[in-house]
């Protein structure tokens, strides 16, 4: 039975191609960019099927239009993915406090306000699926991106939170970990306004390596990455979570989950030896 999606981020890379994967599986799916002009191909292609909804994510009169549109256009949402992100590159020095508001306000914030507007939806009609896009960074971080970095890992908290206050509610919630996939993210990327030389050393290589992320023939096909999110939203039983999805994400994650048990043991021991009698 077809499910009513909303996805943000529609425009290209994985919200685009989760979108048309949606639309060709038999769903209805509200799709949502800044400009619906960047969303006419999807809307052509699939008449009927797509309806293409503005969205400024950081605007809350624009969220609250957004789901009242999509609700209207489709009589009702069972789907709600949080896709719609943006990078910012920059070390923590470097990033100023107007940067990093803006920042947690796409990854955090919008996404947060989004989920407040379906869940009243949602538990009326007794079941929904909120899907927010993470990232490997939910679980790890890399140089030179720390507020996107902060935003996953906010993200990631509110999410498991969410999920054990809907669950009684029929409200399910998912957190997708990506790995590296062939998208615009790299070359959309923003840098930090202040730089400091001195970062170069542990940051440069990291900015190169995003920026060139479209072009590698190592990393995921946004394809795939629709592929399995479809899986993961029609599942019948129980589903974890947080679901890495690519190789490479299990390969960094497995890394990560390795280093926090080495320091949670190191912790450990250096919390709870015997301290030293007092003089």
């Amino acid at each position: 039975m077809g499910r009513r999606w909303l996805v943000t981020g529609c425009s290209s890379g994985l919200g685009h191609a989760l979108a048309t994967a949606a639309a060709r599986a038999g769903h209805d799916v509200a799709v949502t960019a800044r400009k619906t002009a960047d969303l006419e191909d999807l809307a052509a292609s699939w008449p009927g099927r797509i309806a293409a909804i503005p969205l400024e994510l950081r605007d809350a009169a624009s969220c609250e239009e957004a789901v009242r549109r999509a609700a209207d256009r489709l009589g009702g949402i069972d789907v709600l993915v949080n896709n719609a992100g943006m990078g910012l590159f920059g070390a923590v020095e470097e990033v100023s406090d107007a940067e990093l508001r803006d920042q947690l306000e796409t990854l955090v914030v919008g996404p947060w306000r989004l989920a407040r507007l379906v869940l009243p939806l949602m538990r009326a009609q007794g079941h929904g699926h909120i899907v927010n896009v993470s990232s490997v960074v939910g679980r790890m971080a890399f140089p030179g991106l720390a507020a996107y970095v902060a935003g996953k890992h906010a993200l990631e908290g509110m999410s498991q939170a969410l999920a054990v206050e809907g669950a009684p509610h029929g409200v399910r919630v998912t957190v997708i970990e990506p790995g590296m996939f062939a998208t615009r993210y790299g070359t959309s990327m923003t840098e930090a306004h202040r730089r400091i030389p001195a970062y170069d050393v542990t940051n440069r290589e990291m900015l190169e390596g995003a920026r060139g992320l479209a072009d590698n023939p190592e990393t995921g096909r946004p394809e795939d990455f629709a592929a399995r999110v479809l899986d993961i939203v029609t599942a019948e039983g129980p589903t974890p979570l947080r679901i890495p999805v690519g190789e490479d994400a299990y390969g960094y994650l497995g890394l990560a989950e390795e280093a926090w048990r080495e320091e949670f043991a190191a912790a450990r021991i250096l919390t709870q030896s015997p301290l030293p009698p007092s003089a």
